[in-house]
């Protein structure tokens, strides 16, 4: 994967773990109740969960690519379409994000089972997933290791947002419940999505089923 892409790569992660979802809602209610340390089990068991979706999506994606190129290549279209949909969404999104009560005693094992089927069942991860995907696989090439790279940066990125959640919401636990500041970042974060969307249409643009 050229420099340039990967770049796009980790800015779309970035995207996607800041805005307020249900793996930012886990990784916040684990810190507020028990603290940071605590909330790592959390915050790994949304890896595990994210891994097998990408594992599920990945092998999905493996069998559409020896199928048909040109499928694959609709299928990105349709992925740039679903990005600035997603943008949109998040711009008209509400400033309430709705914090869960992870419960008073803390089991590191029962936070991580929790922490994976939370992101395992999400069906807006699936979604996501295979909207993303395809812009960062070139269909020339063997997808395996591409995909191999895309899920590292993937996990990588968001470890570290939900890890910063988590963190964040046990020490400023106003300030992450504010409607305002939820807001503000719904609409940053839409407006940077529609702006990763258009960018990556125009690579289509200038090479034609080249995947870049």
């Amino acid at each position: 994967m050229e420099l340039h892409l990967w770049l796009a790569l980790v800015a779309a992660a970035l995207l996607i773990s800041l805005s307020p979802g249900a793996g930012a809602i886990t990784s916040m209610s684990y810190g507020l109740s028990h603290g940071m340390r605590n909330a790592v089990f959390a915050v790994l068991g949304l890896q595990v969960g994210l891994v097998g979706q990408l594992l599920i999506v990945g092998v999905g994606l493996g069998s559409l690519i020896a199928a048909s190129e040109t499928l694959f290549e609709v299928i990105k279209w349709v992925g740039v379409l679903y990005l600035i949909w997603l943008g949109i969404g998040h711009w008209r999104a509400a400033g309430e994000l709705r914090l869960k009560a992870a419960g008073a005693q803390f089991r590191p094992a029962q936070a991580f089972a929790r922490a994976v089927l939370v992101n395992l069942t999400n069906p807006k991860a699936t979604v996501f997933l295979v909207a993303l995907l395809p812009q960062f696989i070139d269909p020339t090439r063997p997808e395996q290791m591409q995909l191999l790279v895309i899920g590292l940066t993937l996990v990588a990125v968001d470890t570290v947002v939900m890890s910063g959640y988590s963190g964040l919401a046990s020490r400023l636990r106003r300030l992450v419940a504010r409607p305002r500041a939820v807001l503000r970042l719904n609409r940053i974060t839409g407006s940077a999505l529609i702006g990763v969307a258009l960018l990556l249409s125009l690579a289509h643009g200038r090479a034609p089923g080249s995947g870049h």
